[in-house]
């Protein structure tokens, strides 16, 4: 059970966790496609773990527009050959209470991480089935796939959203041999944390120290943020299972936080 020349396709991952999920398969041997809505910075990122240009890839691709995300793994398939694990990482914050929060932000935030599941899925699952040797689907929940946390409506939704679809996704999957896994982290301190602690303290009316204390760790066993290492690893823990034994599950890496 490896990695080892095998294609994974990660959103998001021109920085942040995807970044670090990206080095983390590279390393294991992996062939890695760096596709994000910022094509330059996907490019500079596949140059920086493989400067051969021989197993990492960038791709630029808005995960909520059907054509891009097409395109982008037509790209994927025609230079690597094939999809054997598809990340799903690409994500945004927006905090506000649910009574001021803007339909049109509601939107955009569902049609990132919703949409955007939904297409680099069945993009990927086309792949895989034509190609006969299964693959790995993988989601980047939260423990806001299980928990919800104020000024955090559609977010939460979105995240219980992709355990849903997980669910389906293995079922249909099973007779492929493809396996649909999600991953929820707690929080990692990547710029999308860093830019919701002053917006946090603004909203609750507490200082930022105290959103960090009292808000984003208090129910950890430790005080200790969720490292991008810890779900990287995670991440290839899921893309290294070969069997449907492990399937439809949701792994929580939380420091504690929540408990299953």
């Amino acid at each position: 059970m490896s990695v080892k020349d095998k294609v994974a396709v990660i959103t998001g991952a021109a920085s942040g966790i995807g970044k670090g999920i990206a080095a983390t398969f590279v390393k294991a041997g992996a062939k890695v496609v760096i596709a994000d809505l910022n094509l330059a910075g996907a490019e500079a990122a596949a140059k920086e773990l493989d400067p051969t240009g021989t197993r990492a890839m960038g791709v630029g691709m808005d995960v909520s527009d059907e054509a891009q995300v097409e395109a982008g793994m037509a790209k994927v398939i025609k230079g690597f050959g094939g999809i054997d694990i598809m990340v799903c990482n690409a994500g945004v914050q927006i905090v506000a209470p649910v009574q001021d929060f803007e339909f049109s932000q509601w939107k955009k935030m569902l049609a990132i991480h919703l949409d955007g599941a939904f297409l680099t899925t069945r993009a990927a699952l086309r792949a895989m089935y034509a190609q006969k040797r299964g693959g790995s689907i993988i989601y980047m929940g939260s423990v806001h796939s299980k928990e919800a946390s104020v000024l955090k409506a559609p977010y939460v939704t979105a995240k219980h959203g992709l355990i849903g679809l997980c669910k389906v996704v293995a079922k249909e999957g099973a007779a492929h041999g493809v396996r649909a896994n999600v991953i929820c982290p707690g929080f990692v301190r990547t710029p999308l944390v860093e830019k919701q602690i002053p917006e946090q303290a603004k909203e609750l009316g507490i200082t930022e120290a105290e959103v960090v204390k009292n808000v984003m760790l208090k129910n950890t066993v430790d005080g200790e943020f969720t490292t991008i290492d810890d779900v990287a690893q995670a991440t290839l823990f899921f893309a290294d299972f070969e069997t449907n034994a492990l399937t439809g599950q949701s792994l929580v890496v939380s420091h504690g936080w929540f408990m299953q």
